[in-house]
């Protein structure tokens, strides 16, 4: 180890050290204290945050002693798409993403069995307790964000979808956690959940007003103007998978990158700063992003159901 490293190391160390006695120091006066004393209780925080960054930076340097982990080592190879991985049985071939996806897929089918079989296996007519009261109020919120969005058509059908594709998409999200990349990254996935969406456009739209009722929709208010109209309209409604499906992945793709950025960058310094962004990027920034996707999903099935007024 160089005397650079030794000495750096060490002055992480004397920082934690003197932060920490400073810490209890301030704990012991406060205690003694009868009434609370803000001036204390903010030296107290101020060694805390000190104590942090002391055993923070000491810890970076330790482990690009240790590791190899220069800061400015940065090396991104992006990809569009995901590596393919070669199955043990015969020579079929599949992407990262999609054996990941049904990972996630069986676990959410298990989690959701086992919580059916084992947290709630029957369910009581009266006040809801407990893990059903919590599946109650998800499925309750999900209804009525449908309703809403939807004016009440097709509830017992969008709903279930929405909130299954709710939950595969935070698996996908969380699946990151563990340092796979998350399916939602990888924009054929992220195209197969627009063309979902583009499905049930289309099969509410004829299901509520009918093939000669959609293509009306799709044509407008004019009758004289339908011929012109249905394949521009066409033409967009082609547009929303795609559109939906690069915009998840581009923000799904965007949180990746921002995380390899980090790792890249600080290097052994990055020492827990990617658990703390990770929350972030894998929990509050997927969420947004699902609710966004769901929202969309839903505007466009609406719209498909309306019936324009002849002029």
């Amino acid at each position: 180890m160089q005397t650079k490293t030794v000495i750096e190391a060490a002055v992480g160390a004397v920082v934690f050290a003197a932060c920490l006695v400073g810490f209890l120091f301030m704990k012991g006066k406060l205690k003694e204290t009868e009434t609370p004393d803000k001036k204390l209780a903010k030296r107290k925080k101020l060694f805390f945050i000190g104590m942090i960054i002391g055993a923070w930076f000491m810890g970076g340097v330790l482990l690009t002693a240790f590791s190899g982990m220069k800061p400015g080592g940065l090396h991104i190879n992006f990809e569009m798409f995901s590596p393919r991985v070669t199955l043990p049985f015969g020579n079929l071939t599949l992407a990262k993403t999609t054996v990941t996806a049904v990972i996630v897929t069986a676990l959410l089918v298990i989690l959701l069995a086992l919580f059916r079989l084992i947290c709630v296996p029957k369910f009581t007519d009266g006040e809801p307790k407990g893990m059903q009261n919590a599946a109650e109020i998800a499925v309750e919120f999900m209804d009525g964000f449908v309703e809403k969005a939807t004016e009440g058509n097709f509830i017992s059908l969008l709903s279930p979808f929405m909130l299954c594709m709710a939950l595969f998409m935070a698996g996908c999200a969380f699946s990151e956690l563990v340092g796979a990349r998350a399916p939602t990254s990888d924009l054929t996935c992220t195209l197969a959940l627009g063309l979902c969406t583009f499905t049930l456009i289309n099969v509410c739209g004829i299901r509520k007003n009918g093939i000669g009722g959609r293509l009306k929709n799709m044509g407008g208010a004019m009758p004289a103007m339908r011929p012109v109209m249905i394949p521009l309209k066409a033409v967009s409604d082609i547009a929303v998978p795609v559109s939906l499906g690069c915009r998840l992945f581009g923000n799904m793709l965007g949180g990746l990158m921002v995380m390899d950025l980090l790792k890249g960058v600080l290097g052994g310094y990055a020492s827990g700063l990617p658990a703390i962004a990770g929350l972030y990027f894998n929990l509050f920034h997927p969420g947004i992003q699902i609710y966004i996707f769901i929202t969309l999903s839903l505007t466009f099935i609406n719209e498909a159901l309306e019936m324009p007024e002849t002029t």
